[in-house]
């Protein structure tokens, strides 16, 4: 089997094995944690495969494209696969303490991977309707495990992040009418092919707009972010982690698939639009960022934020800009993923997620404050980490004058860097709240946490922090795999051949 069927059949196997295992708590926390370490070594060797440049396709039932259904892998799928898999092992091992007994005796470990089925499907598919279902199987997933457990605050999280994304999902629905009514075919690399020959552009346009409006809701840019600080900080750390990591490039992904495959037909319109909306973004979730003062809110504000960063690159269109903002959305999965857990070792030590109820960190927990100093540097752009590499490759390529955009792009290279000074600012408060200042009204015990739970909560944290440390240290080669990803999604050609043959 290809390494595409593993990557796809290992979660959602895994799923059905941890449901059929819900009387036994050791047996989802094996089937989990098992499922989780194939999932990576499947996506490792679905990297291999096509690290090269190679397009791989999987056509289900050997029907050729575009009248079956095909699953698709380019370098930029493969990334965001194996970055899914890495986050999805580190949240699951920290899983095995974080989540309570009831949680797992209703179904947490089995929706957790029927939601990594999902994201890795939708990162997978060459079919834009079937996007729409791995989205909807991500939605119902990421929606039963937010909602577990039935406190207030989770549901009033819950309602909002459901009803938000089904309004983003009857958008996407729409506008695959559109398209599927003029072009007669859903699959991207037909429509690539055909939507330019049997729409006007102006249909497109519009047709580009539904798109954006869709993805843009579930990727939280401005002004359709708002649901995002209000539901991502009411689950459990773990679950917020893996929210903060994935859900939310999932809609990046899409943008970055379409906008650079189908509707690149009025470039200075489309891209255009993108540009403001990413200045937007990157102001507006900064400024949110600031004002707060619950650990996971502000992080929460933060993911707004550094979403625009990644749709900058988008929007500016060159080979060096779409590179790093792919380098920049595998920085931000694995840094904004692992201060989501630091948030829970701070609230597992103390009690609590407030900054001014924490403090005294730095001298009781040394260690918890290097694991928040690592990923708090990379994401506020301090060099050599891996923030600062990613902000690089998107301020050079705002300033290179090969974008199309002329004089405006050094303008939004400017709100990004001021951006990323508030950014700094902003993990600079919790840095002073949480581990500087002294202890406020509770004092930091981790010496009361069994070390066994202490290693699975720090380790996953470790491996990220190293992981981070890697790409800031190493940048050439996480870089290289980014300028591969981005020429391919800058010759449509090689993904439309793969798909549909040599002949087209």
């Amino acid at each position: 089997m290809s390494a595409i069927t593993w990557v796809l059949l290992t979660p959602l196997v895994t799923a059905l094995a941890c449901l059929f295992s819900l009387r036994s708590s050791g047996a989802q926390r094996f089937f989990a944690v098992g499922g989780m370490v194939v999932l990576l070594g499947a996506a490792w060797a679905l990297m291999q495969e096509v690290a090269g440049g190679t397009v791989a396709v999987l056509r289900f039932g050997n029907w050729p494209a575009p009248f079956g259904i095909v699953m698709v892998a380019d370098v930029l799928a493969a990334i965001m696969v194996l970055v899914s898999a890495i986050i999805g092992l580190a949240v699951v091992v920290y899983s095995l303490v974080d989540i309570d007994p009831g949680r797992q005796r209703h179904g947490y470990y089995a929706f957790l991977h029927f939601m990594m089925f999902g994201v890795c499907g939708a990162f997978l598919t060459g079919d834009i309707f079937n996007m729409f279902v791995w989205f909807e199987v991500m939605l119902i997933s990421s929606f039963v495990l937010m909602s577990l457990g039935g406190e207030r605050a989770q549901m009033e999280g819950a309602v909002k992040y459901v009803t938000l994304n089904l309004l983003s999902s009857s958008l996407f629905l729409a506008a695959c009418g559109i398209l599927y009514g003029q072009t007669g075919t859903l699959n991207m690399a037909d429509l690539a092919v055909k939507a330019r020959t049997f729409m006007s552009p102006e249909l497109l346009t519009m047709t580009a707009m539904l798109f954006l409006a869709a993805f843009g809701l579930k990727a939280a840019i401005f002004p359709l972010f708002f649901w995002l600080p209000a539901s991502y900080h009411t689950p459990p750390v773990a679950v917020s982690a893996v929210f903060a990591g994935l859900l939310t490039k999932v809609g990046v992904y899409a943008l970055f698939r379409i906008f650079t495959l189908i509707f690149t037909h009025d470039v200075g319109f489309t891209h255009g639009l993108l540009l403001v909306l990413a200045g937007f973004t990157m102001a507006t979730g900064v400024l949110g960022a600031m004002v707060q003062f619950d650990f996971r809110r502000l992080l929460s504000f933060h993911i707004v934020s550094q979403i625009g960063y990644m749709v900058l690159g988008l929007a500016l269109f060159t080979p060096l800009a779409i590179a790093g903002a792919v380098f920049y959305v595998f920085h931000h999965i694995v840094v904004k993923a692992n201060l989501f857990l630091v948030s829970g070792l701070a609230n597992r030590f103390a009690g609590s997620f407030d900054l001014k109820k924490l403090g005294g960190f730095y001298a009781k927990a040394p260690l918890v404050a290097l694991l928040f100093f690592i990923p708090a540097m990379s994401l506020g752009g301090v060099p050599p980490f891996s923030g600062f590499f990613a902000k690089l490759a998107l301020v050079q390529a705002g300033l290179s004058g090969e974008s199309r955009f002329g004089p405006w792009a050094p303008v939004f290279v400017a709100v990004a860097l001021g951006v990323s000074l508030f950014t700094l600012f902003s993990m600079s408060k919790i840095w002073a709240e949480v581990f500087q200042k002294a202890a406020a009204g509770t004092d930091p015990r981790p010496a009361q946490v069994p070390w066994k739970d202490r290693v699975l909560l720090l380790g996953p944290v470790a491996a990220l922090a190293l992981l981070t440390l890697s790409i800031g240290f190493f940048p050439q080669y996480f870089f290289g795999f980014a300028e591969r990803a981005a020429a391919q999604m800058l010759q449509p050609e090689i993904y439309i051949r793969a798909v549909l043959g040599p002949g087209v």
